[in-house]
């Protein structure tokens, strides 16, 4: 087992969706919620990029939303499971906002939601995503 210093940026972004999925639900149930504390609970040792991932895409999620339901068909973001919500936002903000190719960014929400949703979500997220990718909404 290897430290959490040592955990690949996939393992990172599962941790993030994870944290962005107990928000998404503390949120619906209008409850309290420590995002630094949550983190913590996934995470001994703190990692940028999590803590970036997780705090930027809540901090951008009212555009990343709009954005998601421009595109998603026959779909609103907050009727996706939190598990897909958490999934799509994050690939949606780095699709938006970071560095990450564009390639890597879909991938790695397309790897989460095989193992975390069914194939339709996995196709749909996927199908969303992409529109995205060649859409005016993103400047590259």
């Amino acid at each position: 087992m290897c430290g959490d210093n040592m955990k690949n940026r996939s393992e990172l972004r599962e941790i993030a969706m994870k944290v962005l999925y107990q928000v998404y639900i503390f949120q619906d149930s209008n409850q309290d919620y420590d995002v630094k504390s949550l983190i913590k609970e996934q995470l001994e040792i703190e990692n940028d990029f999590v803590n970036e991932l997780v705090n930027n895409t809540l901090e951008k999620q009212k555009e990343i939303s709009r954005v998601a339901n421009k595109y998603l068909v026959d779909w609103n973001i907050n009727r996706l499971s939190k598990v897909d919500k958490a999934i799509l936002s994050i690939g949606i903000y780095e699709l938006m906002y970071t560095e990450t190719p564009s390639v890597v960014a879909i991938n790695e929400a397309v790897e989460l939601s095989k193992k975390y949703s069914d194939d339709k979500v996995t196709k749909m997220l996927n199908a969303t995503l992409d529109k995205i990718y060649h859409s005016e909404d993103i400047d590259e």
